[in-house]
């Protein structure tokens, strides 16, 4: 039994593209399966969730503690979203106005994608967290005002965060002003972080952590809003559909030869894949099978799962990634699961 190798730069972009795809994916499922007021509060405890979770601990991972609040919450969503891939901008306009904005392609709604969000589901995620962020920091004047979304055909989603002179009720804290428009800032007038010095591997880990950090959220949430069978249903669905769709795009990034259809091929693939977020794995060739263990699975660990029923159902479904890609790989194959404890094994044949 041989361990699988590190993780290439192209495995990282891979599985960011697999996430990225899966998390959009899941919006157009429920947007189309289930509606659009079921897609708006899945959206709206998502990122609600996020931010509970890493707005405070961001800011002080990105030293915007000393900054003024309006400041700080803009320069937080422009450098924390760039980290991840997602293309920002931003604007101090005073210490109580600063804006932020997000300039097409929208990393969320990738592709055609755009074309099938109604307008207030895109808005859930400015309540779930924008318009939270006062809240969090003990700031009751604190709002964020919209003042574009790309959902609408507008050149981007932007807006400000202001600080009132007066406390602001729940329904005031995001609001929206379309004739409003961010200053054009040239691209060399942007603030900077230190990242222009990381090293290629780095930057690759980060894009991958944010798209993992969206899976590892959205597992929970949907299974609390529509229940575990429901919600693990619609995941592997649409988790399937992710991996017959981008199995060819990520076999690219990786350098899979795309003319390949031996176990081996799927195997460090799907092993290749497995090590980019972390995972502790091996693989073995037993003739023309191919093996990929798995001990553990990181990607959820410190997630919180009801029990261990749901824990297997949310493996089941995520799983789905994989069994799409090789049925696009080579539809005469079969990938068969075997678990034992923690201990998870693929089989290819």
């Amino acid at each position: 039994m041989t361990t699988g190798e590190d993780p290439s730069l192209g495995a990282y972009r891979a599985l960011a593209t697999f996430y990225n795809a899966l998390m959009t994916g899941l919006v157009l499922s429920l947007v189309t399966r289930h509606g659009p007021d079921v897609a708006r509060e899945f959206l709206f405890r998502h990122f609600r969730r996020q931010h509970l979770q890493k707005f405070l601990p961001g800011l002080k991972k990105l030293g915007l503690e000393g900054q003024p609040d309006a400041v700080a919450c803009a320069l937080y969503h422009y450098h924390s979203n760039a980290l991840g891939g997602v293309k920002t901008e931003y604007f101090r306009e005073s210490d109580r106005k600063a804006w932020v904005r997000y300039p097409p392609p929208r990393w969320i709604w990738k592709g055609t994608a755009i074309c099938a969000i109604p307008r207030e589901v895109n808005e859930a995620m400015l309540h779930g967290w924008h318009g939270h962020n006062g809240v969090s920091l003990g700031n009751d004047r604190l709002g964020f005002v919209c003042t574009g979304q790309t959902v609408n055909g507008d050149p981007g989603l932007e807006g400000y965060y202001r600080e009132y002179d007066r406390p602001l009720a729940e329904h005031e804290r995001v609001r929206f002003a379309p004739d409003e428009h961010m200053p054009f800032v040239a691209a060399a007038q942007q603030p900077g972080l230190d990242t222009a010095r990381w090293p290629a591997e780095r930057l690759h880990k980060a894009h991958r952590s944010y798209a993992m950090e969206y899976v590892r959220s959205f597992m929970p949430v949907l299974a609390a809003q529509l229940g575990t069978s429901e919600a693990m249903a619609e995941i592997g669905r649409t988790a399937r559909l992710i991996g017959l769709h981008y199995f060819e795009e990520t076999a690219q990034q990786m350098g899979i030869d795309g003319a390949a259809t031996d176990a081996a091929a799927f195997g460090r693939y799907l092993a290749g894949l497995l090590a980019a977020q972390g995972e502790q794995v091996r693989t073995e060739q037993l003739g023309t099978q191919t093996i990929v263990e798995l001990a553990g699975w990181r990607l959820m660990h410190g997630i919180e799962l009801s029990d261990e029923d749901v824990r297997r159902r949310a493996f089941e479904a995520w799983s789905e990634l994989w069994h799409g890609a090789l049925a696009a790989f080579d539809r005469r194959r079969v990938l068969t699961v075997e678990r034992d404890g923690e201990t998870t094994r693929w089989r290819i044949t």
